[in-house]
């Protein structure tokens, strides 16, 4: 099939972007298309205008000291630009050094065909329940910074992503960038675990874990969250915050053990061979980000 007839704009500024979606409910913005062409050829999506923002300059990449504000949080973060690719993400050095949640996830989406186009911004808008990216973002306590008619604002994942390919982004919002909250005190270490039917394939389940570790090399936090388990990305912090991980100076098969039994019951609602499943990648996560987060950088695995 082809796409209903449409428009096409190449935007020349933020500004303009939000003007057209503003003004039309049903204009549509294309970063890397990767999900959006798709719906177009079968007719699930019939937007009147495409809003192309790919020359916006949205596409950096930095690690800086931001100044509290509205939008802003006051601690180091890792910024990243709506438009950086899911390929950057998944080579660049410094995002494996800080935020290797983020790594692993963008290495397991699609194909690398896709991984060239596709956009951070654009995983985090169309909000798939299976997607990789917006569950590393809940587990990672990043942060979105979008901006309308009303101004900018910035929105924590875990609030955005609110059912099934809905997200809290008003019609006229447009994402700007990803904000991720860097360790400040100990190490820090993520990871990302999913199965899949082929590798390629839309995954059963996925759960990203991210942890940090005092110098004496006792676990100080954890979190993390799940994908293909609801129509949004399940956090799983609390329900691990009962198992015993924070206090741990190592990893035991009980307390193992006790992770996989607490997210497959935090899981149930998905059927119980999803929940088992959800179990034993949230163990192979827990252990790769302890790892991470106990071996030198340039050894780490």
């Amino acid at each position: 099939m082809k796409p209903a007839p449409l428009e096409y704009l190449a935007a020349r500024s933020v500004g303009e972007a939000i003007g057209v979606l503003d003004s039309d409910d049903d204009a549509k913005v294309i970063a890397g298309g990767q999900s959006l062409i798709p719906l177009l050829a079968l007719r699930l999506a019939r937007p009147t205008i495409l809003v192309d923002i790919n020359g916006l300059g949205l596409d950096t990449l930095s690690v800086d000291q931001v100044s509290p504000g509205t939008v802003s949080p006051d601690h180091p973060v890792l910024r990243l630009g709506a438009l950086v690719r899911h390929r950057r993400l998944e080579l660049d050095p410094v995002v494996a050094q800080v935020a290797p949640v983020l790594t692993d996830a963008a290495a397991l989406i699609g194909h690398p065909a896709i991984r060239n186009r596709g956009s951070i911004g654009g995983s985090v808008a169309h909000a798939d329940p299976a997607a990789e990216l917006p569950a590393a973002l809940v587990a990672a306590s990043a942060s979105v910074v979008v901006e309308g008619t009303n101004g900018p604002r910035r929105i924590a994942a875990a609030d955005l992503f609110t059912g099934l390919f809905a997200t809290a982004l008003a019609a006229d919002e447009i994402i700007l960038e990803v904000r991720v909250p860097l360790v400040t005190e100990g190490r820090g270490g993520g990871a990302f675990c999913e199965w899949a039917p082929r590798w390629g394939d839309f995954a059963d389940a996925g759960v990203g874990v991210v942890l940090t570790v005092t110098p004496g090399g006792e676990c100080s936090s954890v979190s993390a969250a799940a994908a293909g388990i609801g129509a949004a990305p399940v956090s799983l912090t609390e329900a691990l915050a009962s198992v015993g991980l924070v206090g741990a100076t190592a990893l035991s098969d009980t307390l193992l053990r006790a992770v996989a039994a607490t997210v497959r019951a935090a899981c149930a609602g998905a059927g119980e061979d999803r929940g088992t499943l959800a179990g034993l990648l949230a163990t192979r996560a827990v252990v790769r980000a302890h790892r991470r987060a106990t071996t030198p950088v340039a050894s780490a695995a």
